[in-house]
């Protein structure tokens, strides 16, 4: 997926559309098939995408509450 200068990448409208993406630059980096400069744009699209994700991940994770003897706790992953 060449980038180029004039029109930066769309940012991803949700979390499972830049997932589906981030899977698909992968899928495109390990193929091995990809030039030097569409590698580079790819990582970087890839460094993005993953930051995102990990946002809304971020932003999820902290209004998730537990219900936890009769109090509002914050979610904490086991």
């Amino acid at each position: 997926m060449p980038r180029s200068a004039a029109s930066p990448p769309k940012a991803p409208v949700s979390y499972e559309q830049a997932l589906a993406e981030l899977d698909r630059l992968v899928v495109q980096m390990e193929g091995g098939l990809l030039p030097l400069d569409e590698l580079l744009d790819a990582y970087r699209r890839g460094a993005d995408l993953l930051t995102f994700c990990r946002g809304r991940l971020q932003a999820v994770e902290e209004q998730v509450k537990v219900l936890e003897d009769g109090q509002l706790k914050p979610w904490a992953a086991s």
